[in-house]
């Protein structure tokens, strides 16, 4: 580069820079390199304008570098050249760059100040890179400039393609809609540099798709293309959507997405009955509220466009059927609301339409959403069972006698066969069988005495079979009220329990009674109070009768001590007002008691007057508290008794011994480690010696002499007693020693057995003077065994 005055060569820079700029705006793919662009640079330029030019201060000539991104050449690329004023081309000026990517992107020359890019760089990754540039003495390394900082911005290319960061889409749009209706916007970005050419300036585009919908070439709106498009026929079309850069011209790169859209329903389809008339046969004993059939419009939209409402317009069954839809399958369900009778009609007849409950203005001028068909409802006839008249009530007095005809029920055979009818009674309403009917008249008559106080209602069950076909029972009612008559005497309404006190004077009211009667008269009862003829004259009390269905007692006179009576009986005659009228007599009871000065009693009767009289509440304590600790004291003495330390040999009631067993012998199998073996005690080996201890020990040989001496076997007991105090005894004396109270061998099998010997061992002995001829007599089984055993010769032990 050639050096000439700053101001000029700055002011033709810039001019320069600004020609190629707009240059570079124009035309694809032109760049500028070296360009300074700092405003500093003007100031130059503003004052060349003048008639002089002036010298100003030394600075650098540059301030901002462009490098193309993506440079794939062999060599580094230059990118510019640093120059200051101070360097007049004598090697005395050293350059130095510090900053972002020096020395290991950017490199610089220290002589000449050209700078080259090393690496390949992309913009996207990182747009300009700041640096710092100081020109400094060669042989002081002194800075001549001050430290000044400049840009290198990396210039973008068209290396990125635009792309769809939300595709691919899904979108929804309404059947039917107009041309033009928006369905979604597509977005699409692209990497490179929106600020400068047109590599990030996209176009959109769409690749499939059409005629059905388009697309916005610069916002990405998609939109519907054709009209009426029909959900029913098609309800989903796959789009692709190209974005591409450089406005779309020829060399740009462009991405694709896919957009699914689906068109929603409208109600643009009326309802419509398959066929414009049904026929079902309906029994007629179906019930009430049944489901007679299911009718169904078909609509070919979906949701609520598709729901219906069913009703019945037309026909002769409006009052006996009724219509409803079915939320879920849109079915029209016909349901029976009144009972059905063939003999009465056959046959009904009813016009249903079917309309949609949610309708589309926009599409009633294709005509009415609704449809009807004729349906028709033939009754079969169903052999019924009797139907009985009205719930039969009837009276019967309790004084009835057995056989009374109470009433008659009737049922019919509502076929046309018309069956003769028989009756009967449900027992399990009359379980005590008190009523009775005439199977071919339905005559009702009791069968048992009534009583109206037991049971006041019967409530029975009629059955009414049919003679041809008996499968065929009806049911009836028939509500019996049994009338009541007087046949209940009067009593005292409770128990009662009337207190006199000791302090009663003459005409003191002490009770007031009432009486209760079973029966039930139309009027009402009304009792009728008086003593007795035995006691109406006595001298201790009277009764008055109140007139309401109550009487006083009183007492005539005073002085009462229970001392003298403590206890009185007075008895009450009490008349009802039946016909005929009915009495009773009834018993009060009443007591003498020590009341308080408010009449509250204290103490009734002859025994608590004596306990008073004995004794004083204080002495009753003192003797319950004297009981109490004797019983306490005699618990802690049984307490105490039972803590005792136990004794060593027990009684026998508690027999707690410990066995020594040996089984050097043959031994007695599994009984050998049961209870007290007294077999045992005959070994002579463990007996007879009184002075020194028995108690089994440990050493199990020395329980055993080699020769057992004899000992006189004898049919009493004594020995074994003799043998048992003897033990004790020795166990009382050293009650430290272990309680080897058992003493069990088998080495002497004895000789006094009252069941003799139990060994085996000479059970085949010729002397043996058992016959076992008798096993032949108990038949073919125990023939081998009277072989083996009998008197017989041997030639017939293998006869048989």
């Amino acid at each position: 580069m050639m050096q000439i005055g700053s101001a000029v060569w700055t002011g033709l820079t810039v001019m320069t820079m600004l020609l190629l700029a707009q240059l570079d705006m124009g035309c694809c793919g032109m760049t500028l390199n070296s360009i300074p662009l700092h405003p500093a640079s003007l100031r130059p330029l503003r004052t060349s304008v003048g008639a002089s030019l002036q010298r100003h201060k030394r600075n650098w000539v540059w301030n901002q570098f462009f490098v193309l991104e993506e440079y794939t050449g062999d060599d580094p690329l230059y990118v510019g050249k640093l120059h200051s004023d101070v360097d007049k081309g004598e090697g005395k000026v050293k350059y130095v760059l510090n900053g972002e990517g020096a020395s290991s992107i950017f490199t610089i020359d220290e002589n000449t100040g050209d700078i080259h890019a090393t690496k390949r760089l992309d913009r996207e990754e990182q747009p300009y890179y700041t640096l710092r540039a100081q020109a400094r003495d060669r042989a002081t390394n002194l800075p001549v400039e001050p430290e000044s900082e400049f840009v290198i911005k990396v210039q973008d290319i068209n290396d990125n393609e635009p792309k769809f960061l939300d595709g691919p889409y899904n979108a929804q749009v309404p059947e039917m809609s107009p041309v033009g209706t928006s369905v979604v916007e597509v977005k699409a970005t692209d990497a490179d540099d929106p600020t400068y050419g047109n590599s990030a300036r996209v176009v959109y585009s769409i690749l499939e798709g059409q005629p059905y919908f388009s697309v916005e070439p610069k916002t990405g709106i998609v939109r519907t293309a054709l009209p009426n498009m029909d959900r029913e026929a098609r309800d989903q079309y796959l789009l692709v959507i190209q974005a591409k850069d450089m406005v779309g011209q020829m060399g740009g790169l462009s991405g694709t997405t896919s957009v699914t859209v689906t068109l929603t329903d409208v109600n643009d389809n009326p309802p419509r009955f398959s066929r414009k008339s049904y026929q079902f046969a309906v029994p007629e004993s179906l019930p009430v509220a049944s489901v007679v059939a299911k009718i169904k419009a078909l609509d070919s939209d979906i949701g609520p466009n598709a729901e219906m409402d069913y009703r019945i317009i037309e026909g002769d069954g409006l009052g006996v059927f009724r219509v409803v839809p079915d939320k879920d399958t849109q079915e029209g369900v016909i349901i029976l609301q009144k009972n059905l009778d063939f003999e009465k009609k056959s046959s009904y007849t009813l016009k249903i339409e079917a309309s949609n409950r949610n309708i589309d203005p926009r599409f009633l001028s294709q005509g009415p959403f609704s449809d009807t068909a004729m349906v028709r409802l033939t009754v079969e006839n169903v052999d019924e069972p009797p139907i009985f008249s009205p719930l039969s009530k009837m009276v019967v007095s309790e004084a009835a006698k057995v056989g009374t005809i109470i009433g008659t029920v009737s049922a019919l055979d509502p076929d046309s066969t018309n069956s003769p009818i028989r009756y009967s009674i449900d027992r399990n309403t009359d379980l005590e069988r008190f009523f009775n009917i005439e199977s071919t008249t339905g005559v009702i008559s009791t069968a048992k005495p009534l009583d109206r106080e037991a049971n006041a209602v019967h409530n029975i069950t009629i059955l009414a079979i049919e003679s041809l076909d008996p499968s065929q029972v009806g049911k009836g009612a028939a509500l019996i009220t049994v009338m009541d008559i007087n046949d209940n005497a009067p009593v005292f309404a409770i128990e009662y329990e009337t207190i006199l006190c000791e302090s009663a004077g003459p005409g003191q009211v002490i009770e007031t009674i009432s009486a209760v009667d079973k029966d039930e008269p139309p009027s009402g009862h009304r009792f009728v109070f008086s003593l007795t003829a035995e006691t109406a004259g006595n001298m201790n009390f009277t009764l008055r009768d109140n007139k309401d269905n109550t009487a006083s007692i009183l007492t005539k006179r005073g002085g009462f001590q229970r001392r003298e009576q403590a206890m009185y009986r007075l008895p009450v005659l009490i008349v009802d007002s039946g016909t005929p009228a009915l009495s009773s007599t009834n018993t009060l009871s009443i007591r003498v008691c020590d009341c308080d000065l408010d009449g509250t009693p204290q103490s009734c009767g002859t025994e608590a007057f004596m306990l008073s009289a004995g004794l004083s509440t204080g002495a009753l304590i003192a003797i319950l508290a004297c009981i109490i600790i004797l019983l306490v004291l005699v618990l802690l003495i049984v307490t105490m008794r039972r803590r005792k330390k136990e004794p060593l040999i027990l009684d026998e009631d508690r027999d707690v011994r410990e066995n020594i067993v040996r089984y050097d012998d043959e031994g007695g199998g599994e009984e050998d480690t049961e209870a007290f073996d007294m077999v045992a005690l005959r070994n002579l080996n463990a007996v007879r010696d009184s002075k020194a201890r028995r108690d089994v020990t440990p050493e199990v040989p020395t329980l055993y002499c080699s020769r057992p001496p004899p000992y006189k076997i004898t049919p009493d007991n004594g020995i074994f007693r003799e043998f048992i105090w003897d033990r004790l005894k020795d166990a009382d004396v050293d009650p430290s020693a272990p309680p080897y109270d058992s003493l069990q061998t088998y080495a002497f099998e004895g000789s006094g057995s009252v069941a003799e010997s139990l060994s085996s061992l000479d059970s085949l002995s010729t002397d043996s003077e058992q016959n076992y001829d008798y096993l032949s007599d108990w038949g073919p089984r125990f023939r081998k065994l009277a072989d083996l055993y009998g008197h017989s010769d041997s030639s017939n032990i293998f006869s048989s």
